[in-house]
């Protein structure tokens, strides 16, 4: 990690920020939280940041011993990023960070959300109260990205999985998703304009897209310039 700016500061706080604290490295976390992934698939999810930066951050974390290189074995042979044991324990600090986060005033709304980070938004907002007697296998097709959602005595499960045992199948993508959770826009519309596939129970679908209220925003509105 030569060059990396540090706080040498005993707080544990402080030595977390110089472990994931620099710029993307907290990002890799969260785009590995679902599983392995490649460089190219890495670099999708961070289009912000260049070849060089992503390399630099994965070899800071494997350092740290937070993510790890392994090959896959044949037939695909590929290298594979993938957290470590101990890193896998930031999942309640991504998820909770993304939970407070998602009440500042000045959120980008507008800006685009990567396939990972909507998954990983679903475990930050989900409700249990609102899930108050509902269990439910709901799968997700969000373009080539398959995902199973196992919702169950006030829990929430999600993997990167071909749902095959799903009560209904949402078949949309990412914009639509979101859209349908936090926009208001009603199951019906989509689909009467090909955006959205349901297969399944349509109450079902209807029921899940409510247990993800994005909560109150928090403060003062920020002061016009």
């Amino acid at each position: 990690m030569v060059g990396k700016r540090r706080y040498d500061d005993r707080c544990a706080v402080a030595h977390g920020l110089d472990l994931v604290g620099e710029r993307w490295a907290l990002l890799v976390v969260r785009d590995l939280l679902l599983g392995p992934k490649r460089f190219t698939d890495l670099r999708t999810g961070m289009p912000g940041a260049s070849p060089d930066v992503l390399t630099q951050r994965l070899r800071e974390l494997q350092a740290a011993g937070i993510v790890q290189r392994r090959k896959l074995a044949p037939p695909a042979g590929s290298w594979v990023y993938e957290l470590t044991a101990w890193g896998s324990e930031l999942e309640p600090i991504v998820t909770a960070l993304g939970r407070w986060s998602s009440r500042s005033r000045s959120m980008p709304s507008g800006a685009p959300i990567s396939v990972d980070s909507l998954m990983l938004s679903l475990r930050a907002l989900f409700d249990p109260a609102a899930a108050d007697g509902f269990a439910a296998t709901v799968g997700l097709r969000l373009g080539e990205d398959r995902f199973r959602v196992r919702i169950e005595d006030g829990r929430i499960d999600v993997t990167r999985d071909d749902a095959v045992d799903a009560d209904v199948t949402v078949d949309t993508d990412p914009a639509v998703l979101t859209a349908l959770l936090h926009e208001g826009r009603r199951p019906a519309e989509a689909e009467r304009s090909g955006e959205l596939r349901l297969d399944g129970d349509r109450a079902t679908a209807r029921r899940f897209l409510k247990l993800f209220p994005l909560p109150e925003p928090a403060g003062p509105a920020a002061d016009p310039e």
